[in-house]
């Protein structure tokens, strides 16, 4: 994500600071990003930062609560009110690129990841949004008449996980197409619930 659009709309210095990190975050990573390289690509003092995040752990889960919001993850795919069920499930595997034309993968993933303590703080909200996914498909599922709705739903997530990881570390965008054509098999060989 680039921040220019923030700083163009005058945004205050907390907006730039999300901006900036979410930038900096997808292009070197958490653990390689610095507070001070945040704030010099902000731009903001060292000062202004800290006031609003005291601790880098702080600016890290802000990010990824800001990803949440800007609309750019599978969450937002899988709630869309304009698609059926099937067609929400198979646009899980539409890998998206950031601006940069880079693919960067999976937040969460990588936020788990560089802190891998799943006590810590950003690995447990890194967990929740995997969690929220798997529940938000496995009702998609459901309303496909699926038995065993769970089941193929871990399948469905496993894939699509496993799709945006192997997408980053190809670069390749259209990867996604071999784990879409492997869920539109289960999906099509997935057993129904009787009809009443």
């Amino acid at each position: 994500m680039s921040d220019e659009p923030v700083r163009r709309a005058g945004r205050g210095g907390r907006e730039r600071v999300l901006a900036a990190a979410s930038s900096l975050f997808a292009k070197q990573g958490i653990t390689a990003t610095t507070m001070e390289d945040v704030a010099a690509e902000a731009p903001v003092s060292k000062r202004t930062l800290y006031a609003h995040f005291p601790t880098k752990e702080d600016l890290v889960l802000a990010h990824l609560d800001y990803l949440l919001r800007s609309g750019y993850t599978l969450l937002e795919t899988l709630t869309r009110t304009d698609l059926a069920p099937r067609e929400r499930l198979l646009a899980m595997f539409a890998v998206r690129p950031w601006p940069d034309g880079i693919v960067h993968g999976c937040p969460f993933i990588h936020a788990a990841v560089e802190h891998p303590d799943p006590a810590g703080r950003v690995h447990a909200f890194a967990r929740e949004q995997k969690l929220v996914m798997l529940a938000l498909v496995t009702e998609l599922v459901d309303e496909m008449d699926i038995d065993e709705p769970e089941l193929l739903a871990e399948q469905l997530v496993t894939l699509a996980d496993g799709a945006v990881s192997r997408a980053m570390v190809l670069n390749d965008p259209d990867y996604g197409r071999h784990a879409r054509a492997a869920a539109e098999t289960l999906l099509d060989h997935a057993p129904r619930r009787p009809r009443r």
